[in-house]
């Protein structure tokens, strides 16, 4: 007859070894996977997850469009910093288009360098009321007929 008789399958079914063999490579292959392009991958997420989460006023990013600038301002909760891109150029930027922070400002230099800054200030304004005072002085001073002041005949 046409018809092939049909037999029971035996105990094994899912379980016997040439089914295992055969979905070895499948499960080699997706190990594979996962330790190449997977993990990588989060952990270059997780990078830059901390990135952003630990950028601080002072510094010096780069956006995702090239823009190259000093973290001006950063508020918690929001999506947004404040970047100073040249003097007085300000601009929103959503933090996550920052991909890369090129240096991070260090505290005890900031503070070398801010004192310094209040130093030269300081000097200058004192340089600035001495010289002021001498001008007002020598102005005040009566000249001679000849333009000689009587203090450098003496």
């Amino acid at each position: 007859m046409l018809i092939s008789t049909a037999y029971a399958q035996g105990v094994g079914g899912m379980f016997d070894q040439n089914a295992m063999i055969q979905f070895l490579p499948l499960v080699l292959i997706f190990v594979v996977f996962y330790f190449l392009l997977i993990r990588p991958q989060q952990q270059k997420q997780k990078q830059q997850r901390a990135m952003l989460d630990a950028l601080r006023r002072g510094d010096r990013v780069v956006t995702g469009g090239g823009i190259i600038g000093t973290v001006n301002r950063v508020t918690e909760g929001s999506d947004e910093i404040e970047v100073d891109i040249a003097q007085n150029v300000r601009g929103r930027v959503l933090r996550s288009t920052v991909t890369t922070v090129l240096a991070k400002p260090d505290p005890a230099a900031a503070r070398e360098a801010a004192n310094e800054r209040g130093a030269a200030r300081s000097s200058g304004r004192r340089r600035g009321a001495k010289e002021a005072a001498k001008e007002a002085e020598s102005a005040a001073e009566p000249a001679t007929e000849s333009g000689v002041k009587e203090d450098e005949k003496a």
